[in-house]
């Protein structure tokens, strides 16, 4: 064991003096005290130069002391995480280089260290991830107005007592933010007025991905909502996530925790102080905050409108020559060869399509959608998904 615990410095005085002697060699006398040749070598020349009191432990002191991070820059970190207390290490330094390029920034896990001995951030255990597996068709979000997310994030109550449902959408590609609006409620007409909005501003997407809630379905046949019949009017395609797997959006999922801690905590008084705070959320989201997955880079540095604008006029819907077309009726029924089906109340007014399929039944489709199959040997009309799980069965 090197030097004796009792006193190193004696140990060390004995060991200079005898290999000054000269009676024993360095490795033998560096042996015998339990020390490399290294340390031994040390003391001598320490001893040498300065004497006996140069054998005393000295202070340790940082070799990295004069790389330490400069007070001005601490300052600026600090500054700008007050004023985005949710961003992290690496969106603090990719906007600070973004602030004054000029400025040598210190690395993301040294503004973590400055944080938490700033008490201004805290190690935070991650969790597991559960996601599941799609399940269906998904549309690769690989440009800008390909997909379109849209959810509401929960509801909450404002100051004055009234309740607020956000109604946000969002391009997946480059993560814009399109709207953040409170809503009274989640009906339909909210909705559509701030569709209506969007699709103006920003053209119309190509899909649509939502989950399976009031306004976007319901439990009509192909679980067409009145919102959903409109957006397949204006050529876009419908996506669902899994019933009760909100992680298959989780894009748009962890955009919503984001807006829960900037721009809802504290709630404000009245609706219009509350969009407000959405309004600024989103001007900074899509503007300043850099995105892990866009290279830390803001949204709007992407984002491009769509080319296909929408459409002063509702278009019908075109069906291929070998489908019979039927006209929904004002209580939601068609008239199919001197008989009637009840399709849905949500369709009517509009126009279906029907075509004969290999087992000699009829194929009922709104647009894209395939609803229903037609039986006319049992006068029957048997919803599509139903079909769908008594093959698998079957099976």
């Amino acid at each position: 064991m090197p030097w004796s615990e009792t006193c190193p410095m004696e140990e060390r005085a004995r060991f200079v003096l005898e290999a000054m002697e000269g009676w024993t060699s360095m490795s033998e006398l560096c042996r015998q005290y339990g020390i490399s040749r290294r340390i031994g070598y040390k003391w001598m020349a320490r001893y040498q130069a300065e004497g006996l009191a140069a054998l005393e432990d000295r202070r340790r002191v940082r070799r990295t002391q004069a790389l330490q991070t400069p007070p001005e820059v601490v300052a600026a970190i600090i500054e700008l995480r007050q004023k985005h207390p949710t961003w992290g290490p690496r969106k603090l330094r990719s906007r600070l280089f973004e602030i004054a390029p000029d400025v040598t920034w210190p690395a993301a896990s040294t503004i973590g260290v400055i944080l938490r001995r700033e008490g201004l951030s805290q190690r935070r255990r991650r969790k597991r991830s559960r996601s599941g597996a799609w399940m269906g068709t998904r549309t690769a979000a690989d440009a800008p107005n390909r997909v379109w997310t849209a959810d509401f994030k929960g509801e909450f109550r404002l100051g004055c007592g009234q309740l607020c449902y956000p109604l946000t959408i969002v391009d997946a590609h480059t993560r814009y933010v399109l709207a953040c609006h409170g809503l009274p409620s989640t009906s339909t007409a909210g909705a559509r007025a701030t569709f209506e909005r969007v699709f103006r501003s920003f053209g119309l997407p190509e899909v649509i991905r939502t989950d399976n809630g009031a306004p976007f379905s319901s439990r009509a046949l192909g679980g067409l909502s009145q919102l959903a019949v409109w957006w397949l009017r204006l050529g876009i395609r419908l996506e669902r996530i899994r019933p009760r797997h909100p992680q298959d959006n989780g894009a748009h999922e962890r955009m919503h925790r984001t807006l829960k801690a900037e721009a809802t905590r504290p709630t404000r008084m009245t609706p219009q102080l509350q969009q407000r705070a959405f309004d600024a959320f989103r001007r900074v989201y899509n503007e300043e905050r850099p995105h892990e997955a866009l290279g830390q880079r803001p949204p709007a540095h992407y984002y491009l409108q769509s080319e296909r604008r929408m459409p002063r006029r509702l278009p019908e819907l075109h069906y291929p020559e070998d489908f019979q077309r039927r006209r929904v009726l004002r209580h939601g029924q068609i008239k199919w060869r001197s008989h009637q089906y009840f399709v849905s109340e949500t369709l009517r007014r509009q126009t279906v399509g029907l075509r004969l399929n290999q087992a000699g039944w009829w194929d009922l489709f709104f647009g894209p959608v395939h609803l229903a199959q037609l039986d006319e040997a049992q006068g029957v009309l048997k919803p599509a998904d139903r079909q769908l799980k008594a093959r698998k069965g079957h099976g």
